[in-house]
């Protein structure tokens, strides 16, 4: 698999994150979605396919994952 790269990746803080705790940042690219700790963003991140990201987010929304 290539290395993903996100040099130039625009990132997104969630509107429900406070400057306390529990914040993440979304990045979008060509068939990924990136997230990772706004707090320590140079640690880890879990990159998905889109695809994979919208059924996630489809099923939050429905209320389907909890």
């Amino acid at each position: 698999m290539p290395a993903l790269d996100l040099s130039t990746a625009r990132w997104r803080k969630s509107s429900r994150s406070t400057d306390i705790a529990n914040c993440v940042e979304v990045a979008v690219t060509a068939g990924t979605v990136a997230v990772r700790d706004s707090k320590h963003p140079a640690g880890g991140l879990l990159a998905v396919s889109s695809r994979a990201w919208t059924a996630f987010a489809t099923a939050l929304r429905a209320d389907k994952l909890f």
